[in-house]
Formats: structure tokens, C-alpha cells, sequence
């Protein structure tokens, strides 16, 4: 499936769009954005000839990969968790539409609105340090984790029951994850054990990104200074302890080299918390965060290894995933040093 659309795809989207459209939709211009290692996203700008969605929208189709990570939601899902962090008042893209034909475009997928802004870290984290830009961000998290299971209901039913402890249930779901492949990783094993050994007492259980970092959020260079202006990716989005998120966001391994601003290269460690806190009313331990913290770093390498096994056993040829493994010796060092391991 991956790659760009062909023109008989786009001809198809066209018919299916005039359909949902209840008006003649011209598709005018396509585009594949750049990244998007587990999901394919175009840039789609379309004209609709009246009807409720009439004159010219910049939009973003958002579809499979050519394979993807067994954590990973289908378009369906993720579209429902879109929609609900919509709701919510999370700034999010607003989602228009999601089709399952699979005759259309060979696969499901979902269109959302366009939002202005830049989203690579690299380039992110060579602006100066910005205190209000991540209180801002966390806040955003804070309404994110405003959504409970209670709440929920049925709209979010596929994530299943929450877990009754999060911290043990994932080490669980990574050491099998690690076991599944072919090659010994000893230091992200000893992070497991570790992660065992200091697993937090069960607590609250929210809505969490999972994967709430930067490079994952749009921020536009306003004026007025940058603000965010969009929560991208919610293909790992379940129930969890909320210091998941707060965790994976402060991680080192996602500051891009910025390693002094510890809210992801984008600024103070204390604003960020202290964004979270106020909005959310709920404390953020230190040792707590510490905790989710190593998580972040044993989660990502197990992703990052399940990724490059993609390309290396022949599922899905590609020069970004199999560079993924990169960052794995990385990541090991950093688990053994937040855990004192051996050396």
C-alpha cells in the first residue's frame, strides 16, 4: 500500500468524496508528508462544489503503512480516539471523515483537517527555549487525561478493560515482545527487571497518548510566539497510569540532542510539570516521573528493534526503519544509567 496515490486512487477518492461530500469534489493536488514509519499521511487539498462542506479544504488523508507494529491502532480506532480528544478540547486536527471501503484506497483511512505549523524535533529544538510553549504543552496533556473509561463508554470500547496495573502489565507486554525476536538484548532486559523490581502501586487510569512527545506536536511559529497547535499520532493511544505520558515526554531519548531542556528539547523540565499540574490537579512525583522515565527508554528500544526487524526479514524494505536500530546502544546506556546498572 505504501507510496504515493496513483491517479486511478485518486480518481476513486474523488467519486468517494462527492459521495460523502453530497456535492462534486475535485481532488486538486496530493502530496506524501515526510516521516511516518508505521502510518502513511498526504497532504490532500480538495474543492467541494456546495453542499454542507462547500469551496476549498487543506486536508491530511491518513492511511496504513505497508506494514505496522503490533501495538499500532487501526484507522478506524484511531479516528474514534481523534474524535474523542476533540471533544475533549484537546487541540487535535478536526476529523472529517473516515472511510473502510477498502476498494477506494486498497486499505482504511481517515481525513482530517490540515493544521499550520512544524512538527520535526531537529528542527524544533534549535529554537530558544520557550518556558510558556511547554506549560502550554503541559496543559494540553493535562485534557488529554481527562478522558477516563467511565467516560468513554462505548466509543473507545476496542482498547478493552484497563489495565488493573499498568507499570507491570507493560513489562510484561515488552519482555514478550523482546522474547519474539531473534537476538539477545541483555541491557534491555536488565531495564525490564528493573522496571519489575520498582513497579509503582496501581493508581488512576486515564486516556494516554503513548507516544506524546515532540515530534509528535505541531507548533506554529506565531507572532506572538509559538504555540501548539495540534496533538498528532494517537496509533498508541490506551488506558495507563497518566505519568506514561508525562514520563515518555520528559525522556531523554526525546530531546534530539537538546539535552539541557528537558521537556523535549523544547524547554524547562519545571514548566512543562508545572503546566501539567495546574490544569490537571494532580501531582507529578519526581520519582514517580523517574520511573516512566526508564519505561520510556526500555519502551522505545523494544519498538525500535521491532521496527528494524520489519526491513531486516524482508516484511518491508525501508532505509528509516532499518536506521531505527541506531538509536538502540543509545538507549541501552541510558537505561543502565538511570538504573545503576552493570557497567
Amino acid at each position: 500500500m505504501a507510496g504515493n496515490l496513483t491517479t486511478e486512487q485518486t480518481s476513486r477518492l474523488a467519486a468517494w468524496l462527492t459521495d460523502e461530500a453530497q456535492a462534486e469534489t475535485q481532488v486538486l493536488a496530493t502530496e506524501r508528508l515526510s516521516g511516518g514509519a508505521i502510518q502513511e499521511n498526504h497532504r490532500l487539498e480538495i474543492d467541494v462544489a456546495g453542499g454542507p462542506w462547500p469551496g476549498r479544504h487543506d486536508l491530511v488523508l491518513r492511511r496504513d503503512a505497508a506494514s505496522a507494529v503490533a501495538t499500532s491502532h487501526s484507522r478506524a480506532e484511531e479516528y474514534a480516539l481523534l474524535k474523542a480528544a476533540h471533544k475533549a478540547g484537546v487541540t487535535v486536527p478536526a476529523p472529517c471523515v473516515l472511510c473502510t471501503d477498502e476498494s477506494i484506497l486498497g486499505g482504511p483511512f481517515f481525513i482530517m483537517h490540515r493544521v499550520s505549523g512544524e512538527a520535526r524535533g531537529g528542527r524544533l529544538i534549535k529554537s530558544p527555549p520557550d518556558a510558556a510553549l511547554v506549560r502550554e504543552i503541559g496543559a494540553d496533556l493535562a485534557r488529554i487525561h481527562t478522558i477516563t473509561p467511565t467516560a468513554a463508554g462505548e466509543n473507545l470500547g476496542f482498547l478493552g478493560t484497563p489495565p488493573a496495573d499498568p507499570a507491570r502489565t507493560a513489562v510484561t507486554q515488552y519482555r514478550a515482545y523482546l522474547d519474539a525476536l531473534p537476538d539477545p538484548h541483555p541491557a534491555v532486559e536488565w531495564g525490564l527487571s528493573w522496571l519489575a523490581e520498582h513497579a509503582p502501586a496501581p493508581g488512576e487510569i486515564v486516556l494516554c497518548h503513548r507516544d506524546y512527545r515532540t515530534g509528535n506536536l505541531m507548533i506554529d511559529r506565531a507572532p506572538d510566539g509559538p504555540r501548539l497547535s495540534a496533538t498528532l499520532d494517537w496509533e498508541f493511544a490506551g488506558w495507563s497510569d497518566p505519568l506514561e505520558d508525562v514520563g515518555w515526554f520528559l525522556a531523554k531519548c526525546w530531546r534530539f540532542g537538546r539535552w539541557d531542556q528537558e521537556a523535549g528539547g523544547l524547554g524547562p523540565r519545571d514548566d512543562f510539570i508545572a503546566g501539567y499540574t495546574a490544569a490537571s490537579g494532580r501531582a507529578a512525583p519526581p520519582d514517580a516521573v523517574a520511573y516512566w522515565e526508564v519505561m520510556a527508554h526500555v519502551r522505545w528500544a523494544v519498538i525500535a528493534l521491532q521496527q528494524a526487524w520489519r526491513h531486516v526479514s524482508g516484511e518491508e524494505a525501508s532505509l528509516e526503519l532499518a536506521l531505527t536500530a541506531h538509536v538502540v546502544p543509545e538507549l541501552e546506556a541510558e537505561i543502565l544509567a538511570m538504573t545503576r546498572g552493570p557497567s
